[in-house]
This record gives structure tokens, sequence and C-alpha cells, in this order.
């Protein structure tokens, strides 16, 4: 049986996706299966989850996944280098993953594997330094660089979901990887696009969709199984969730760290000078809306800009976060899940933890990262309108269906 793992965050569950699913598994043929890696309750954007990780699981399963498992958080808000790699890492030590499956603008495997290639050499690295000084965003820069030693090829980094293909390429080949790549051509609507198209919304149009409130227009744009998950009123309720709903909270966070606070954090740029420009703009900012505008430059992205506001509101510091990930963790799972699962207990090079009880029994760094886990799904409680409890990280098992 050929296994494919695929990389998502699922913010929503939308059509794309599962057009994405269903071309992996025909590509597989019929006794295939797919694992899938998921961000857990905050996303690489810097955000919170619109649904929290066992509802976006559960929409996975219904969607065409077998397994899912976590992209812990502090992998799941890194740059697209530090989620490919996560990622990678938890696919390649299931020991039962036999190919990585990725969406991208062209499916032009053999560009994305040159640029993949360029990336990773001392020669692209000077180039960078060049195109660097030239007060320019750090991906035109990129893009230009590459260009100058393989041409045409480098085009294609300008497309966003190429430029996260080339990183879980480049993640395959230093991890050594044995994941057979799959690329899959993105249909519709481009990454982030406001409007539908060809008949597919991006997640950023169907998440604008559901916190102005207008489900029944939400739901022309995902599976039915994903619409029954957004408006049943059970465990989910709560939703949507967005890191708007507790502003104040990560304002009043920001404005008691120092320069030096900010420097600690994964991506802080201390040699950049963004560290000193993230503390005055949380001293300066009133809204979260500012401070990412007040911070925000040329050189420093937008997306950036958030993911540190996200990672100083999480503590999430440089010295609190494992060099790699330390354990595998079950969100959900179907039949044919819970046979690899089975094939995982003599293939898995990681504590594989499915019921909370699991994480009590890993070792030292492994608990440590479970417990700044279960401090970050206590802060994303608190990012519904209606605030749910402390605790749920140790009382939610995994999804069964």
């Amino acid at each position: 049986m050929r296994v494919a793992g695929v990389v998502a965050e699922y913010n929503p569950f939308h059509l794309g996706h599962a057009f994405h699913l269903a071309e992996t598994r025909r590509r597989l043929g019929a006794e295939g299966a797919v694992v899938c890696v998921m961000s857990g309750n905050f996303v690489q954007r810097g955000e919170a989850a619109v649904l929290d990780k066992w509802a976006r699981a559960e929409c996975a399963l219904l969607g065409g996944a077998d397994l899912v498992l976590e992209l812990p958080t502090p992998w799941a808000v890194s740059s697209a280098e530090g989620f490919a790699r996560g990622a990678v890492e938890v696919l390649s030590a299931t020991g039962v993953v036999d190919a990585l499956s990725f969406g991208c603008e062209d499916g032009h495997i053999e560009d994305l594997t040159a640029a993949a290639d360029c990336l990773l050499t001392p020669a692209y690295r000077e180039a960078l330094g060049r195109e660097a000084g030239r007060n320019t965003s750090f991906a035109a820069a990129r893009q230009r660089a590459a260009a100058s030693l393989i041409g045409e090829a480098a085009g294609c980094l300008s497309g966003p979901n190429n430029n996260l293909a080339v990183e879980y390429l480049k993640a395959l080949r230093t991890l050594n990887a044995p994941l057979e790549p799959m690329a899959v051509s993105r249909r519709g609507a481009r990454h982030d696009a406001a409007s539908p198209e060809g008949g597919f919304a991006s997640a950023t149009a169907v998440r604008e969709l559901i916190y102005a409130g207008d489900m029944e227009g939400a739901a022309a744009w995902v599976p039915q199984s994903t619409a029954e998950v957004l408006t049943r009123g059970t465990a989910f309720a709560h939703a949507p969730a967005s890191l708007m709903n507790c502003e104040r909270a990560v304002l009043a966070k920001l404005r008691t760290m120092s320069e030096a606070d900010f420097a600690a954090l994964p991506d802080g740029g201390a040699s950049e000078g963004l560290s000193h420009r993230m503390a005055e703009a949380a001293r300066r900012g009133c809204s979260l809306a500012e401070v990412y505008a007040l911070a925000k430059t040329k050189r420093y992205a937008h997306a950036r800009i958030r993911r540190l506001v996200l990672r100083a509101w999480l503590e999430l510091r440089r010295d609190v976060i494992p060099s790699r990930v330390p354990y595998v963790r079950v969100l959900g799972m179907n039949g044919a899940g819970r046979l690899l699962l089975r094939r995982m207990e003599k293939t898995c090079r990681l504590p594989v933890v499915v019921k909370p009880a699991h994480a009590k029994k890993l070792g030292e760094e492994g608990r440590k990262l479970f417990e700044l886990e279960s401090r970050c799904t206590d802060l994303y409680a608190l990012c519904s309108p209606g605030v749910r409890p402390c605790g749920l990280e140790w009382t939610s098992g995994p999804v069964v269906l």
C-alpha cells in the first residue's frame, strides 16, 4: 500500500483541499492512504485558526484524509522554511509514508526542484547577500538571486504555493527523507484571493465569509461535511476563533516586552534591527493592526511581523523550542488510519501520542513541548467569542471516524 503525506492548515477545509486530496488518492491508486500533518490551533499567518484542531482534523478525515497528525505550534507559526522542515520531520519519522503531495501554481516539478537545489548552495547565499542590500523585500531578493544562477526556472518562486513547495523539497534533501515528491497543480482561486475563481475559493475568502457571519455563503465553497461542522451547535459552537478577540491581552503582553525580549524570539531579527523596531511599535501601537503597520517595512513582511507578535504572546522563545520535533501527536483517524497506527508501532522513530495520558511518558524534551502546547491551547480558548476552559489539551482525545 502506497501512503502519501500532505501538509496543511485547513483553515478551514475547503473545496480546493478536497480536490488536492482526491487527486492525491487517484495517483496513489485504490489501495493508497493519506497521512496529513496539520497545524494545531495557531497558523502560519500569525492568527488563531478559525476552528480548533480537533474540529479541523474531523473535516480533514471527512474530506479524504485517513490519519491526521499535529504539526506542533512552534513549527506551525514559523517561516515557510521552518514550517516545511517540521512537517517533513513528522512525516518521515512515521516510517509509513512513501510520498509527499503538495499543491503548487503550475505543477512543474523540474523548476521547483532546480530552485530548491539552488537555494541550498553557497553560490545562492552569496547572490542573496548582494541582492539583500537593495532595499527590497526578501522574496524579491531571493528570486533575483536564484535567477542569477538558474535563469527562468527561478520564476517559480513568484508563486506562494510554489515557494512552499520549494521549501518542502529543500527539507526532503536536508533531512534525507525518503519521500517521493508529488506536485499537484492548484485549481481555481489563487492563494489569499479575495474572490472565488474557477469553482474554488481561497481559505482567505472563506474565512472572511465566516467572520462576516455569512455561513450560507461560506458553505458554497466548502464540502458539505465541513459546512456541518461549521454550523452545528455542539463542541465547536464558539467558532470562529480570532486573535482579535484577545487584542488587549496581546497588546498588554507586547507592552511589557523589551527589545531583548523580542530578540529572544525565533526570527526576532536582532542583527537586522527588527527587535528594536518591534519594541517601538509595541509601545506606540493602540491596536494590533497599528502595531503591524508600525513595524512593517519593505524588508520586514507583514506575515513575519504577525508571526513575531503571536510568538511573543505565546512566549515561544528560542530557548523553549526543541531543535527537532520530539514526538508524533495523533489528532484523528479513520479505519485505514488505525491500521497505519498499528504499523507505526514498529516503524515510527519518535514516540506516538494518541491519548493525552501518553504525554506523561515522554522524555523531558517531549514533556516540555507538550506542556507548552497545552499553554498555547489554553490561550486559544480565549480566542473564541465565548471563552472556553483551560486543560483541553489534557482532556481531548483524537477524533475517530
